[in-house]
């Protein structure tokens, strides 16, 4: 009797599967997007991999062998030697050094041998000509641009002296060309030449390592026995050991991080399509429940019935997982040809066919899981359901005893784990406690959502009844279904919050970082002198630049207090125009004056120090007493201890003439620096112990981590309110085929297709209301709970305009997730109120 009835029952789902394909493909639309996303991440990963590795490798593909000498540099002879051996096709002399450019600035050249064409290259030429004479080099492109190095440029390089090592010498220097070297090496400005010339050029006895290229048909063991020959005890490893080595560097640490985030952001993003899918196969089955009656009438077993259900599910997970595979394996594919149209190169990524089995073999499973709970609650239907109409039976609208026991158990213990933050000290606790507390939070929300649903609408919907008939009946269709509605919304809210989260991170670490900047680098330039200072008179010159703007000179004095050497400044905080941005643990910079000083952390702690108490420091005339007029939670400007006004400064014995100047650029920067590289050069021509600090580009280097470190996080939360918007649509599309009579009475009553349409459409932006209000309560607080526990000074930055501009694109965005559905619902007649829903 069983088969029977499990071929019936299993059969008449399948047919109603075939007879609605569009019901089925909008049901699973949420879990294809969840498969695209994932496997477009493993192609994504595969990318990076692969443009990273060819990116950073240092080791070409064409090396055989790599030969390092244990005691001392490879000589030139020994090369030699090396590039005779009947096994070796090639054989190439590395070494790495640097030094630094004659001149005012602090500007660095690495240094680099290779041969600049060949298999063994490391470097493409783009412009010019590769070095082929002692005396010349190739720059890469950073060089290029920061030192302004074109091809037939002329500059000067300090070397170690060869007969007095404490010395250095001036190589000239001639620039033939332009190259394009491996990320690791762009990275800094370096200059190329061959490794016959290397050593003449850096003043170097040998190469730190060989690479070889083995003949054709040359076996590597055979070719090591050879080398061992003419380098006895020289460390030789092959070169796929090398380059293999070289990959477990170049992805461990911060690569393999932002993949194990990514991860974190992808499981959020699968559990929200989990929700949609379930939310919309409740909204299936529950338009089938005469269907589903109809079969319990006539004896289908319950377990029949939901087994039918879970096996339709496995079948549209099926096909959206493939789809979704297909899609994002095309669209890796595609990814490096459109790169290289837009002058990108990425590397082309694999055939992944394990990963794409497995991702579809998980949509099946979670659509699996996704149907098990509204398969059980349909197959629990009374055979006399078969006599209703199936719009009179889904309305459900409370939440039982055991739901809302649990949802306010996980509140409570949401609550609960928040305040542990400020009780335990421990970083890494306090922040798992603030992630885990979050979690319980959203879960209590799926738990309360359908309680939460008419109190938000009674605000959020009043001024849509404002607007009439249309706005009313709006509010009223979803507040009609709370369960539905908190189903749909609480993945809108998911996504809301991830976003309101991120942005306030961003808003807050940017308020960071621009305390951070105001103590260590308050200006774009700095002009460090050495123990001679700078008089009165250069300083006077810098201000008169007008390339340069806030020219501010100040002094430094070194004293010893309790055993410690501390700095003391007279850089008047209140004179720049980031003094605004440095905060104070204790006390206020305003209250700087005669007698009276700021003290920053590393004194404040070790003499346990705090605003108006006092404290002396060691002058040649005795002590000077000073009152702390306010402490600093970190450093002190430029790193000063001790910040005090000249006149306190002169008491302390401190010398005359500026120890330095700061000063920002008024303009193009590149244009100041020149401007203030001159400056020294006139003023200051046999001064080799003044050094210009461009405190700007670490400046602008932290920001723009900053920035970027928001990008990836805007762009992996993104993923989640996609998940919610198609859930919008689906949820919205199945309710317009749910309510078809419903739509056809209200047709015979007399309201328009127009009004019908934007009664639709506002039920779908409410969905963005009221996940809106709901993401927007949950993620600002805790992003402000995490950033308090992972930067303790980091203040409190609300993009307001930001906010408001996600809550508005939201309710837009799902407002139009709607217009499709209510175009449907406009072809619906006045004499469908008449005949089946179905």
């Amino acid at each position: 009797m069983n088969a029977p009835w499990r071929a019936s029952v299993l059969g008449s789902q399948l047919a109603e599967l075939l007879r609605r394909p569009a019901r089925s493909l909008t049901t699973g639309l949420s879990v294809l997007v969840a498969a695209f996303v994932v496997f477009a991440t493993v192609m994504a990963q595969q990318i990076t991999t692969n443009t990273t590795l060819d990116r950073f490798r240092g080791t070409p593909e064409a090396v055989s062998l790599v030969a390092t000498a244990d005691a001392s540099d490879i000589s030139v002879g020994a090369l030699r030697q090396i590039r005779a051996l009947p096994g070796v096709a090639e054989a190439v002399g590395r070494v790495d050094s640097g030094a630094p450019i004659a001149g005012p600035s602090e500007h660095w050249l690495e240094l680099h041998s290779d041969p600049g064409t060949g298999p063994l290259s490391q470097v493409r030429l783009v412009e010019g000509d590769y070095p082929d004479r002692a005396g010349e080099v190739a720059v890469n492109r950073r060089a290029a641009e920061e030192l302004e190095l074109a091809p037939g440029a002329r500059t000067t390089l300090l070397v170690p002296d060869p007969e007095n090592a404490e010395k250095t010498v001036k190589v000239a220097v001639t620039v033939t060309g332009v190259v394009k070297s491996t990320a690791t090496a762009e990275q800094q400005s370096g200059g190329y030449t061959t490794d016959a010339h290397i050593g003449r050029l850096a003043h170097l006895p040998g190469y730190e390592h060989v690479d070889i290229r083995a003949k054709d048909g040359v076996p590597t063991d055979e070719l090591s026995q050879q080398v061992r020959g003419v380098l006895d005890g020289a460390s030789l490893a092959s070169g796929s050991a090398v380059r293999a080595q070289e990959e477990r560097e170049i992805l461990g640490g911060d690569l393999r991080e932002i993949f194990v985030l990514i991860s974190v952001f992808l499981a959020v993003a699968v559990g929200a399509a989990a929700l949609v899918a379930t939310s919309t196969f409740r909204i299936v089955f529950a338009q089938r429940l005469r269907q589903l009656a109809l079969l319990r009438a006539i004896g289908a077993p319950q377990s029949r019935l939901v087994t039918a259900l879970a096996v339709e599910g496995a079948l549209v997970g099926a096909v959206a997982g493939s789809l979704g595979v297909s899609a994002a394996l095309g669209g890796g594919h595609l990814a490096p040809l459109v790169a290289r149209w837009a002058g990108q190169e990425l590397s082309a990524p694999g055939f992944p066919v394990t990963y794409a089995v497995l991702v579809v073999v998980g949509t099946m499973l979670l659509t699996v899981g996704a149907v098990l709970a509204p398969a059980m609650s349909a197959a629990r239907v009374s055979p006399l359901q078969a006599l209703r109409a199936a719009g009179t039976v889904t309305g459900e609208r409370g939440i039982g005893p055991a739901r809302l026991i649990t949802g306010i158990a996980f509140a409570a213990m949401a609550v609960w784990l928040a305040a542990q933050p400020g009780q335990d000290g421990d970083r890494d606790f306090a922040m798992m406690a603030t992630v885990a507390s979050a979690g319980l939070a959203f879960l209590a929300l799926i738990a309360l959502g359908p309680l939460l649903v008419r109190p938000v609408l009674a605000v959020a919907g009043w001024p849509l009844r404002r607007l009439g008939t249309t706005g009313r009946l709006a509010v009223g269709g979803v507040g009609g279904t709370p369960r539905r509605a908190a189903a749909v919304s609480v993945v809108v809210a998911l996504g809301v919050a991830l976003v309101s989260g991120a942005l306030v991170c961003v808003a807050c670490l940017g308020g960071y970082m621009e305390r951070t900047d105001a103590v260590e680098a308050p200006a774009d330039f700095r002009v460090a002198a050495g123990s001679a200072g700078l008089d009165s008179t250069v300083v006077r010159q810098f201000a008169a630049s007008p390339q340069l703007t806030h020219v501010t000179a100040y002094r430094t004095h070194q004293v010893a207090v309790s055993g410690a050497e501390f700095e003391v400044s007279d850089l008047d905080p209140g004179a720049l125009p980031t003094g605004k941005d440095i905060a104070t643990a204790t006390g206020s910079l305003a209250d700087l004056g005669p007698g009276r000083a700021v003290v920053a952390s590393r004194m404040a702690e070790r003499l346990g120090l705090t605003a108006g108490d006092t404290f002396t420091l060691p002058s040649p005339r005795g002590g000077v007493e000073l009152t702390v007029a306010a402490t600093l939670p970190g450093q002190g400007l430029l790193l000063a201890d001790v910040l005090v006004v000249p006149a306190d400064l002169d008491r302390l014995g401190a010398a005359r003439n500026a120890s330095g100047v700061i000063a920002d650029a008024d303009g193009d920067r590149a244009e100041a620096q020149r401007a203030l590289e001159s400056l020294i050069r006139e003023q200051l021509p046999d001064r080799d112990d003044i050094g210009i600090s461009v405190l700007a580009q670490t400046r602008d280097s932290g920001r723009e981590t900053v920035r970027m470190m928001g990008t990836i996080a805007l762009g992996l939360v993104a993923l989640t309110v996609l998940i919610a918007v198609v859930g919008v649509t689906a949820t919205t599309s199945l309710t317009a085929i749910e309510r078809t009579r419903e739509f056809g009475l209200l047709r015979a009553l007399g309201l328009g297709g127009g009004a019908l349409r934007r009664t639709v459409t506002m039920e779908a932006g409410l969905y963005g209301v009221l996940g809106g209000v709901l993401g927007l309560a949950l993620g600002v607080p805790y992003a402000w709970l995490l950033i308090r526990t992972v930067v303790t000074g980091a203040p409190l930055r609300l993009p307001g305009a930001q906010l408001l501009l996600v809550f508005i694109g939201l309710a837009v965005l799902t407002a139009l997730a709607g217009l499709l559905p209510a175009r449907r619902a406009t072809r619906v007649t006045p004499m469908t109120a008449l005949g089946d829903a179905e």
